[in-house]
């Protein structure tokens, strides 16, 4: 193997699962270090800078990097990163002072957002304050988008959603909330300097069964009646409602509709239990609240009788390996029957742009989405940008965060008539922890608590009122001792061959048997003769070479616990624990001109 080019900034990067698996790039370990020091505002700004709604996200986030997690391989459980983050938010203190100035001065560009949900706030946020006019319509009155439309009040309270969009509304956009737009081609005639495109997969999908229209009266589609009740307009539903689909929009219906006054609550799912689309947390929120999951139904028919919708009747379903592929078809056994007095769809969501004119010069693909750079989310008409939902369908709110943020970086370089490719790479830093002979600037002692849980609202409680927040978060001590089972993946084991005498300290002291000296060889080959077999392909090998024998250091990344170790036991400062610190490239940071690239390469 050739060794490894630590100076690649994706290198460190990925061994810091939990921010490589963030779609914003959070600096997760940074943030949960200043939380075990207590200092609560320092740990919301690393959030805020990256995520923009650390309470927000605290509640509701996806958590895509707590399976990423390293202590979820060493033990059963990944740290409780998502609830961390809402700890630094509920202990936080005056943030004002640590908020970015608003520009001294306009630049002199409008730019439209169309929405005011999570992306939209975003791009935004990052362009207020480097002087751009940015407007936003929304149809409805008050900034949010789903944030506020379709996350029940349980889960996450209008109070956080206020304070969070408020951080950006202080740097005074034009908000037309509100005001519905109705037409792209009459934006585009407005003369903007770009338009960002942050509406979101609004319509949910229908079934259309028999039934469904006689029984209309009872049978809901999931966002729209979750919007209803975030409004108000809704306050009660059936005693017996069965909720199709098995996603988190599906979890959150079934939940409020225990709030609402649903006794016999029940989820019923086409597939199996396991290939749900809900988060595994999600679902065992649900049944916790004694919400039973029924699995392997698919709707057929809604029964009624005199106009009123009596029930649903489903067929059986399994798993089939048909022509290589395992595909769900019917059984074949006799169809299923339960009784309800209200359905509620929660078969997922779609993206739907009546609004934009197929005549504006905007291409749309087979599904009748407009196309939309990856990596620039710049649409066929080179103002117009997409994030979100709207960009690449139905995601959740911290990947509308990382569109948002990308946009924003294109939305600057095009308004500067700059290539929107030409793309700045993200800042990197490395810097020495150690203190002194056996002491490190982090805590590298590795604790060895289980995962904590959350302390929530009795249930008696919590399914009186829709508006109680079910779960009550860490407090300090709690969160402290969270914070402790992090093993700092940011502190990064770096070695220096021409140091290393070959001694083998480091290979005794290891606990996790992480490294090895040996011949080098082929990847295949060499992971399997280490001195503990490396075996997990997704975690890389970090291989160094000039040692005096020829031979190579290998370090399996996969199980390390960053403990530091392996450094202090060196006699010979070989071994070095450094942190690394990403910082994600925003709007405002512009790449320098071809002449003063040239310039500043000769100069080194």
């Amino acid at each position: 193997m050739k060794p490894t080019n630590i100076a690649n900034p994706d290198y460190f990067h990925k061994v810091v699962d939990c921010q490589w698996a963030c779609p914003a790039h959070t600096p997760v370990p940074e943030y949960i270090r200043l939380i075990a020091a207590q200092r609560y505002s320092d740990a919301y700004m690393v959030n805020w800078k990256s995520n923009v709604f650390p309470g927000i996200l605290g509640r509701t986030c996806d958590r895509p990097c707590e399976p990423a997690c390293r202590r979820g391989r060493v033990e059963d459980e990944p740290v409780a990163i998502c609830r961390l983050k809402r700890v630094a938010a509920d202990n936080k203190g005056d943030i004002d002072q640590l908020l970015p100035p608003k520009a001294a001065k306009k630049n002199g560009k409008r730019v439209v957002c169309i929405g005011a949900g999570p992306a939209s706030l975003t791009v935004a946020r990052d362009l207020l304050p480097l002087g751009y006019e940015v407007h936003i319509y929304d149809a409805e009155k008050k900034g949010g988008g789903m944030i506020r439309t379709q996350i029940p009040r349980f889960r996450l309270p209008e109070s956080v959603i206020d304070e969070e969009v408020d951080y950006i509304l202080r740097y005074e956009p034009v908000t037309h909330f509100g005001k519905r737009v109705d037409s792209l081609k009459d934006v585009l005639a407005q003369g903007w300097d770009a338009v960002f495109v942050g509406t979101g997969a609004p319509r949910g999908r229908d079934l259309g069964l028999p039934g469904q229209k006689e029984a209309s009266a009872n049978v809901h589609i999931g966002i729209d009646w979750l919007s209803n009740v975030s409004f108000g307009h809704i306050d009660k539903i059936g005693k017996r409602v069965i909720v199709l689909g098995g996603g988190n929009t599906a979890m959150d219906c079934c939940r409020t509709s225990r709030r609402l006054g649903g006794e016999d609550v029940k989820v019923i799912v086409r597939s199996g239990f396991d290939e749900m689309k809900a988060s595994p947390w999600e679902k065992e929120d649900a049944q916790h609240e004694g919400i039973p999951i029924i699995n392997f139904l698919n709707p057929k028919e809604f029964t009624h009788k005199d106009g009123k919708l009596t029930g649903v009747t489903f067929a059986k379903m399994a798993w089939v390996d048909k022509d290589g592929k395992r595909k769900l078809e019917p059984t074949g056994e006799p169809d299923v029957h339960y009784e309800c007095d209200d359905v509620l769809m929660a078969v997922g969501q779609e993206n739907s742009f009546p609004w934009i004119e197929r005549d504006i010069g905007m291409t749309f693909d087979k599904w009748d989405m407009p196309v939309v750079d990856q990596v620039t989310f710049q649409s066929s008409i080179p103002k117009v940008f997409f994030g979100g939902d709207a960009a690449f369908g139905p995601k959740n709110i911290i990947w509308a965060v990382a569109h948002g943020h990308d946009a924003a970086v294109s939305i600057d370089l095009f308004c500067q008539g700059k290539d929107v490719k030409d793309r700045l790479p993200p800042g990197v830093s490395m810097m020495s922890t150690k203190m002194g002979i056996h002491e490190w600037a982090y805590d590298n002692d590795v604790s060895l608590d289980l995962r904590y849980k959350v302390p929530m609202v009795e249930p008696e409680v919590a399914l009186r009122n829709v508006k109680v927040e079910v779960e009550k978060g860490f407090d300090p001590l709690l969160g402290y001792k969270e914070a402790q089972r992090c093993l700092n993946c940011d502190v990064q084991t770096v070695f220096s061959a021409p140091a290393c005498i070959e001694c083998d300290a480091c290979v005794d002291i290891c606990p996790m048997d992480c490294i090895t000296f040996t011949e080098n060889g082929e990847e295949t080959e060499l992971r399997d003769r280490l001195n503990a077999p490396a075996k997990n392909l997704t975690q890389d090998l970090y291989v160094q070479d000039g040692l005096k024998t020829g031979r190579v250091m290998v370090k399996d990344e996969d199980v390390c616990l960053h403990c530091g170790l392996c450094a202090e036991r060196c006699p010979t400062g070989a071994w070095d624990m450094q942190q690394f610190y990403l910082d994600i490239t925003q709007a405002g940071c512009t790449p320098k001109s071809p002449a003063r690239r040239k310039a500043l390469a000769a100069a080194k």
